[in-house]
């Protein structure tokens, strides 16, 4: 079984770390490059400055799903070990849309309040 998971999990994870690599090395190349032309006002600054955006509406949408596909798999877990894959699976794609619907009418009671 640990065979299978081998080429879906390891090479996607190289592939991205390899592009992650070589992003920020021409990111730095390019910054100097500016930097050294003297090119760098208000604008060019504002390209490269990475924004965090502290959006609690989504972290609790993530949250909500992550906690959601937990609950899931320790219901799978603790199943009949017969059928105890099918209902890990279907156990997490019921909870997870479970945990949109409430996101989705937490945040509208949210827009409605505001309006």
């Amino acid at each position: 079984m640990s065979e299978i998971w081998v080429p879906i999990v390891v090479v996607p994870t190289v592939f991205f770390t390899f592009f992650m690599v070589i992003k920020t090395i021409s990111d730095n190349v390019v910054r100097k490059k500016l930097v050294d032309k003297g090119i760098v006002d208000e604008k060019a600054s504002a390209l490269f400055q990475t924004k965090i955006v502290n959006n609690p509406e989504t972290s609790l949408k993530y949250g909500m799903v992550l906690v959601a596909l937990g609950i899931a798999i320790l219901i799978g877990m603790y199943g009949p070990g017969y059928i105890q894959e099918e209902v890990t699976i279907s156990a997490m794609f019921i909870l997870g849309g479970l945990a949109l619907v409430m996101y989705y009418f937490f945040t509208s009671k949210k827009q409605d309040k505001e309006a």
